[in-house]
């Protein structure tokens, strides 16, 4: 279906038109499961939740978002992220609470190969790091956000941001930086809470592995 009629049905189902519920939900779906796949691909083997029922989830969400005066498809998706967003992480939460670092999430942040920053890395660690780059920056936690949880491209993204596509894309790379450090850096912190040291970390202080600036100076500061 094209994105006119996208929008065609967008609009019918902002004004309460019976019709225009199944018409749109026809309209978006497979996209919506086609992010949902993705986002689940990149969690642990075992999880519950499936790309069927994130979609759903996330459909039923968004319908009782009746204050939104909904334009096109474009936006339609950017606020599709937002909810996804919400209903990834509140099922993490529940399935943490009911096991102790049960919401292991693989973070792919780059656009060819997935960026696992650490093995400890999960989905609220992302969200604690989203949050906090929000009060930094926040259009770069928006573009994140439509970036990775709604799969909207460069072009799209910079539609629904209302800037140029070159500007997202230095945004998006900025971004991706921020984020893996600050992910790194809750996971080192967490393991120097928790008394233990990253893998390189205790190899380095057994010293079987050196920097190759310590091997060249004979001396390495950490």
């Amino acid at each position: 279906m094209s994105q006119d009629n996208v929008t065609r049905w967008l609009v019918a189902w902002g004004k309460g038109d019976p019709a225009a519920d199944s018409r749109l939900m026809e309209a978006v779906y497979r996209d919506l499961r086609r992010v949902a796949r993705r986002r689940l691909g990149a969690e642990r083997g075992d999880h519950s939740l499936t790309p069927t029922a994130l979609v759903h989830e996330a459909y039923v969400r968004l319908v009782d978002l009746r204050r939104v005066r909904w334009q096109n498809r474009i936006q339609f998706f950017a606020i599709a992220a937002r909810v996804m967003r919400r209903v990834l992480v509140d099922h993490a939460r529940g399935h943490a609470a009911l096991k102790r670092g049960g919401a292991r999430y693989r973070v792919p942040l780059s656009d060819q190969v997935a960026v696992t920053p650490a093995p400890d890395m999960d989905l609220l660690d992302l969200d604690a790091a989203l949050d906090k780059l929000g009060t930094i920056n926040p259009r770069l936690i928006d573009l994140v956000v439509m970036r990775f949880f709604g799969g909207l491209t460069i072009e799209e993204t910079a539609e629904a941001v209302q800037s140029s596509p070159a500007t997202v894309k230095r945004d998006w790379i900025r971004a991706r930086a921020w984020l893996f450090r600050e992910l790194n850096h809750q996971v080192a912190a967490r393991s120097e809470v928790s008394g233990r040291q990253p893998r390189a970390a205790r190899a380095r202080d057994a010293g079987r592995v050196r920097s190759p600036a310590a091997r060249l100076s004979g001396s390495h500061r950490e």
